[in-house]
């Protein structure tokens, strides 16, 4: 059940979320009908946020009070990512989930005191070198791509929220659509990008028309750490992770995602602002994370990481691009960004078609959650499976008539024959085909698996 809370005075603690999760008691339970000043309930020592961990050292909780939105996302961006180089393997998928390409690289957010901003550079390794002795040491041939530089002022298309951020949607020079998702705890990340290239009905030649749709052409993954190498089953076999950072190899089985998650969760809207909710126990319809919908593109990963995203995306609905991340078995995270695209340019004299709005995020979400105990009964998932095997078993059988005559149906097979067929025969159903208009050259292009 989620309950809203004021956001002045929770979004504060709510910064507290990725060092702070393995409490198991909700820190506030408010209603839209108490007033500002009431809605923030401690329950004693063991709230679920400690006002102990050093946040008013961070965070100017001026900003909150001031609803300084420009002020806020600054402190966010500087207190979760912009930390260093995280070091990372980009793995690169096709819309089957088959792997593509995977590169070793970098990716650093450096902040600057003296100017007061952030710069950001990806560094990619194109070359290595191996030592054959064990004196010796690796060589790497690297190559920076500078990407931006933020201020205060000037975060581009970035959108913080607690231990998440969303880049983007962004219209890529390619004609693609990406949109960026990121999860921060400790010293490690989870980043996925998403792109949708543009496609067409059948019958319909590409580039003679407007796009009907963006269908989902490749996703990116890449699991990050502010380590000395990007993070791997060997690596972390030989350094295993500190207390408070996420142990990316690990087995994660099937069950973990479906327990009983209680938390904060915090939101955004162009029209609304920054929000903070409370999360007493997220509700089975909300529980994206355990299922799979088969009109979704969907993914999990070992090490508990899942992801989800439209198939193809229309002007007809927002675009749901999610984020589900199990740092450890207490932990859950959840990045939600919803993407406004292909919203059509009218012409104001004779309403014609004349282009395109460039893509905008519509909302976002990013829940903290740590376990509040097992669930009663079987999850989802069991429930429905075994409705399928039971749909199956009760469905009855047809018998087979191999047409050979018999003594006792030879007359009823002489009625038969003027009498009307009662059998039908089920005709294919016929669907609209996209064709993806995805250029090879473009496929190969390492910066727009970047995100620019």
């Amino acid at each position: 059940m989620m309950r809203l809370t004021n956001a002045s005075s929770i979004l504060p603690l709510l910064l507290l979320a990725a060092t702070a999760c393995q409490s198991t008691t909700v820190a506030f339970t408010a209603s839209p009908q108490v007033k500002p000043q009431q809605q923030l309930q401690q329950k004693g020592s063991t709230c679920f946020w400690s006002l102990n961990s050093g946040v008013s050292d961070e965070i100017d909780e001026s900003l909150f009070e001031a609803e300084d939105d420009s002020g806020i996302q600054w402190e966010l961006f500087k207190k979760h990512h912009a930390k260093g180089a995280w070091k990372g393997i980009w793995t690169t998928y096709d819309y089957i989930g088959d792997v593509m390409d995977e590169t070793v690289a970098a990716v650093e957010l450096d902040y600057s005191p003296e100017t007061e901003s952030i710069s950001q550079v990806h560094q990619i390794v194109v070359g290595a070198k191996r030592a054959d002795c064990e004196t010796c040491f690796d060589s790497m041939e690297t190559k920076d791509l500078p990407v931006a530089t933020y201020t205060p002022q000037d975060l581009k298309k970035n959108r913080l929220g607690a231990c998440g951020m969303v880049i983007g949607p962004t219209l890529l020079r390619s004609g693609a659509m990406a949109t960026e998702l990121v999860l921060s705890l400790g010293d490690g990340r989870v980043r996925v990008v998403f792109q949708h290239a543009p496609v067409w009905e059948r019958g319909t030649e590409p580039g003679t028309a407007p796009p009907d749709g963006l269908k989902l052409f490749r996703t990116m993954i890449s699991r990050e750490a502010l380590r000395d190498s990007p993070p791997t089953a060997a690596t972390e076999q030989a350094n295993p992770p500190t207390d408070g950072n996420p142990t990316y190899y690990r087995p994660v089985p099937p069950f973990n995602w479906h327990k009983k998650w209680g938390g904060t969760c915090w939101t955004w809207g162009p029209q609304v602002g920054n929000k903070g909710w409370g999360i007493e126990e997220l509700e089975e319809g909300d529980d994206w994370h355990g299922s799979a919908p088969v009109d979704l593109w969907n993914l999990r990963l070992p090490g508990g990481i899942f992801v989800q995203c439209p198939r193809i995306v229309t002007d007809a609905s927002v675009a749901l691009c999610r984020l589900a991340w199990l740092p450890n078995d207490d932990t859950l995270l959840r990045l939600e960004a919803g993407a406004l695209a292909l919203q059509p340019m009218m012409d104001e004299l004779d309403e014609n078609l004349v282009g395109f709005y460039p893509p905008t995020l519509g909302s976002y979400r990013c829940d903290m959650m740590s376990k509040m105990g097992e669930l009663e009964g079987d999850p989802q998932f069991v429930r429905d499976e075994l409705a399928k095997a039971q749909q199956q078993t009760s469905t009855p059988t047809v018998a087979v008539d191999d047409g050979a005559p018999t003594a006792e149906n030879d007359e009823d097979e002489v009625a038969e024959e003027d009498a009307p067929s009662t059998k039908t025969r089920k005709s294919p159903v016929i669907q609209p085909k996209l064709t993806d208009t995805k250029n090879d050259d473009e496929a190969k292009d390492v910066r727009d698996v970047i995100q620019f």
